[in-house]
């Protein structure tokens, strides 16, 4: 059991098996259900994580994430929250609004009326920037600075606020990216999908300092506050396009 005590990398070698034990559980019963009821052959598992997770590497290697089959792999979050919100209407569960507005976390850590864990804390970014992070790296084929350069057209926050977001996605994109290798089979819903076994063949090992394009990153928000310190019209807005 994790404990408040731990240290962070004892915290998170805990959370790692308590959810590899998810997978473990879940394939045991895929299983022994049919040798149960008196059938042969055994079950498929279906695993669990969004498009958004395995983007950005939110899942533990060959835990509930792994499966033979992930019905959600390849959707979004905010989609998955519309198609909940939907089958309410259409198959009429008033229990779907708990799922509505329920936080999302991975239930990994002890919850105290202090803390409770939740997804978007542990990433650093809420799932709707995700999205459009996604959308930028693949659809758009931005690297770290273009979309700093992009995402300024489009987010309202403080430029280095908006920087330092950019370079926690590619960080964690890079380190984590080797996860996409073995990511369990699922429909293809999104254009941004990192499965590189089907439509994503970009590499999976990088430098996660990513030194040249976070310098620029870095140098565009210096220009941005001097711009605004002298009364001149900052750059830091305007994207590959030319346009503000």
């Amino acid at each position: 059991v994790v404990s408040t005590q731990s240290t962070g990398v004892e915290n998170m070698a805990l959370q790692n098996i308590q959810a590899r034990v998810r997978m473990v559980t879940g394939y045991l019963f895929a299983q022994l259900i049919n040798w149960a009821r008196g059938k042969s052959g055994s079950l498929l598992v279906l695993s669990s994580a969004n498009v958004d997770e395995a983007l950005v590497g939110y899942l533990t290697k060959y835990d509930c994430s792994s499966g033979d089959l992930n019905p959600i792999g390849s959707i979004c979050k905010k989609d998955l929250n519309s198609f909940v919100a939907h089958s309410k209407e259409v198959f009429g569960f008033p229990s779907i609004d708990s799922f509505l507005t329920a936080v999302p976390t991975a239930e990994l850590e002890p919850i105290s009326e202090a803390y409770t864990q939740t997804d978007e804390e542990d990433i650093g970014l809420s799932y709707n920037e995700l999205n459009d992070i996604g959308k930028l790296r693949k659809i758009d084929r931005c690297g770290p600075f273009f979309m700093y350069k992009r995402l300024a057209c489009m987010w309202t926050m403080p430029p280095k606020e908006l920087g330092d977001k950019v370079k926690l996605f590619f960080q964690k994109y890079a380190i984590n990216r080797h996860k996409a290798c073995v990511i369990t089979p699922a429909y293809l819903c999104e254009q941004y999908c990192p499965d590189d076994n089907r439509y994503d063949l970009r590499p999976f090992l990088y430098n996660p300092k990513w030194d040249v394009q976070f310098r620029e990153i870095d140098n565009s928000i210096k220009v941005g506050v001097l711009a605004k310190q002298h009364g001149a019209p900052s750059t830091a807005n305007i994207d590959k396009f030319g346009k503000k």
